[in-house]
């Protein structure tokens, strides 16, 4: 699979001409003006302006629908390719050897300095504007009204992969044995709705690459870590509009707040 490579340090900022007024309003909604676009328009880059848009912390909450709001921040950089993530994930959600819920995408930096190979772990977006769920006709997909998870009704799925092929981030596949479309639900059957705080793959990484929680509540590291004043964090944009809940930021060491391993509370 082609993948762009993600480091704002070293791609060229396409400016913000393409960036349409709806979708500058769709990210200030949610606390975040946009300062560029890469890759030819398959990233934007966000920084945090939540201080300034709203007026008040009870403002800035009306903007995100669910309640908790599930996110998930990959921090780029400490990512060390181990796969714990995706056995973990395997393991958890019973995902056969030909599928996947989660991946991690590797490229080689032949100009950098030190460490050449960079990787990525994407997964399902969870997106608020989801173009899986419009595209399924038999609303199998939807997203869930509580969450925001985006959700598969495996009873109601017909296989047509319409939803396959709506989705930007390539993040379904079609499992053999069930005659359905599988993909990540933030782990929801088989742990947060049986009081887990963390999804199996945040749960199994050991340096804090993926962090999850809810980014609606300002107390919430992943709040936090997404609106940081001086940090940069990004979202996967290959369809504009979309309105992911995984974000990305460049990482080398641990978040003050978290150890670097996020704890989950047992």
């Amino acid at each position: 699979m082609k993948f762009s490579k993600i480091n704002l340090d070293t791609i060229k900022d396409e400016g913000l001409r393409s960036v349409t007024g709806l979708e500058r309003r769709a990210f200030l909604k949610i606390g975040f003006a946009v300062t560029g676009v890469f890759a030819g328009g398959k990233l934007l880059s966000l920084v945090s302006n939540v201080n300034e848009a709203f007026a008040s912390s009870s403002d800035f909450l009306e903007q995100y629908p669910y309640r908790p709001h599930y996110s998930m921040v990959i921090r780029q950089g400490l990512c060390i390719d181990c796969e714990q993530c995706v056995t973990a994930c395997k393991e958890t959600n019973d995902v056969p050897d030909y599928g996947y819920r989660t991946r991690i995408l590797r490229k080689r930096v032949t100009d950098a300095i030190g460490r050449q190979r960079e990787f990525i772990p994407i997964l399902c977006n969870h997106c608020n504007e989801a173009p899986c769920t419009r595209g399924c006709p038999t609303k199998a997909t939807y997203k869930d009204p509580t969450t925001g998870i985006v959700m598969m009704d495996r009873k109601k799925c017909i296989g047509c992969k319409m939803c396959i092929l709506a989705c930007p981030y390539e993040a379904r596949y079609f499992n053999e044995e069930v005659h359905a479309i599988d993909k990540c639900n933030f782990c929801w059957d088989t742990r947060l709705s049986k009081g887990k705080k963390l999804t199996a793959c945040a749960n199994a990484c050991p340096t804090g690459t993926r962090m999850f929680g809810d980014v609606s509540d300002p107390e919430n590291v992943i709040y936090k870590m997404v609106h940081q004043i001086e940090k940069q964090v990004w979202v996967l944009r290959p369809e504009a509009g979309t309105k992911p809940n995984v974000f990305y930021m460049k990482a080398t060491r641990s978040s003050p707040w978290e150890l670097r391993r996020q704890a989950e509370e047992r």
